[in-house]
C-alpha cells in the first residue's frame, strides 16, 4: 500500500428501534437491542504525527478535551498497535445527548481511520479497542441492522431493510447517568427485541414496527417532559411507529417511505429539531 498521511471519515448515528434491560453485570446494564445506523453523521480528519501524541479540535459543539471519547479512542488504539499520534478535527453533525450515539461514531470513525492510516486490518482486533474505548462503538465499526446484546459489545448482523424516519430532538439532552438511575429507582421490563427480528429477518419492517420500544422511554420522559411530548406529536401524524432511542432525548418514527417522511416533517410544527434520515449499511465511509 502506498504511504498515506491523511484520511477523511464519516462516522454514522444509530437508532435504537427496540431496547430491553436484561439486569445487570459488574455495575454496567445489559441491553437487548435492535439498532440501525442512520443517514445522519459526523466528519472526520485524521492526519499522522512524528510522534505519539493526540490532538483534537471540535466543530459545531463543545466538547471539553477531558470528555472527548474520540481522543481516548485515539490513545487506546496507539498503546495496543504501537503506533505514531494523530490530529483529529470533527465536524459535529449528530445531536449531542440524543441517544443517536455521536460520541461512540467518533470513537468508531477514528478507530477505523486510524486502522487504514496506519494499516490495521485485523477487524477483531480494531473490534476491541473500540469495545474498550464506549459503548456500541465496536457495532459501528460495521454498522447496519443488528442486535445487540451485553454492554453492546455482542453484535449479530441481519439483513439490511431500508427504512425511513423523522427524528426529533428535543433542546435539552438527557444524562444517560441519570436516566439509569432512574431507572433503577422505577425497572420495568420489555421483550421486544426477539419478536422484533423476527418479523425484520422475514422482511416485515411494517409488523416490525409494532415491536417498537424501549425500557427506558418512562425514566426519561420523567426527567425531560419535552420527549413524551414529542412523542406524542411523532404518534400524531400517522407513522408505522414510534420510539426512543437510547436513553434519550431523540424521538423517531418510521415511515413506509421517504416522502412520507418528508411530508410529516413539513407537518410538524413543535420546537424540536426535526431530522428526516434514512437507514444505511455501514457504520462508517471513507473519503468523504
Amino acid at each position: 500500500m502506498g504511504r498515506m498521511n491523511t484520511v477523511r471519515v464519516k462516522a454514522y448515528a444509530k437508532l435504537n428501534l427496540t431496547l430491553d434491560i436484561k439486569g445487570t453485570e459488574k455495575g454496567y446494564h445489559l441491553l437487548d437491542s435492535i439498532v440501525t445506523t442512520v443517514g445522519v453523521s459526523d466528519g472526520i480528519k485524521l492526519k499522522k504525527r512524528k510522534d505519539r501524541l493526540v490532538s483534537a479540535v471540535v466543530r459545531g459543539a463543545f466538547i471539553p478535551p477531558e470528555e472527548n471519547n474520540a481522543v481516548r479512542a485515539a490513545e487506546e488504539f496507539i498503546r495496543t498497535f504501537s503506533t505514531d499520534g494523530v490530529d483529529i478535527t470533527i465536524d459535529k453533525n449528530i445531536p449531542i445527548a440524543a441517544g443517536m450515539g455521536g460520541s461512540s461514531a467518533d470513537i468508531a470513525g477514528v478507530i477505523a481511520g486510524m486502522g487504514r492510516l496506519f494499516h490495521v486490518e485485523d477487524e477483531a482486533a480494531l473490534k476491541a479497542v473500540a469495545d474498550r474505548a464506549g459503548s456500541d462503538s465496536g457495532y459501528l465499526l460495521r454498522g447496519g441492522l443488528a442486535r445487540l446484546g451485553g454492554r453492546g459489545d455482542i453484535v449479530s448482523p441481519l439483513p439490511f431493510r431500508p427504512m425511513h424516519f423523522l427524528i426529533l430532538v428535543p433542546e435539552e439532552g438527557v444524562s444517560s447517568r441519570d436516566c439509569y438511575a432512574e431507572y433503577d429507582r422505577l425497572p420495568a421490563k420489555g421483550e421486544r427485541s426477539e419478536e422484533a427480528e423476527k418479523e425484520l429477518r422475514a422482511g416485515g419492517v411494517m409488523w416490525a414496527a409494532g415491536r417498537f420500544g424501549n425500557d427506558l422511554f418512562a425514566p426519561a420522559k420523567r426527567l425531560l417532559p419535552a420527549i413524551g411530548q414529542a412523542y406524542g406529536e411523532l404518534s400524531a401524524l400517522s407513522p408505522l411507529g414510534v420510539g426512543m432511542t437510547g436513553s434519550g432525548s431523540g424521538v423517531f418514527a418510521l415511515f413506509e417511505t421517504k416522502e412520507l417522511a418528508l411530508w410529516a416533517k413539513s407537518r410538524y410544527q413543535g420546537n424540536c429539531r426535526a431530522i428526516v434520515a434514512e437507514s444505511v449499511p455501514q457504520g462508517v465511509a471513507f473519503g468523504i
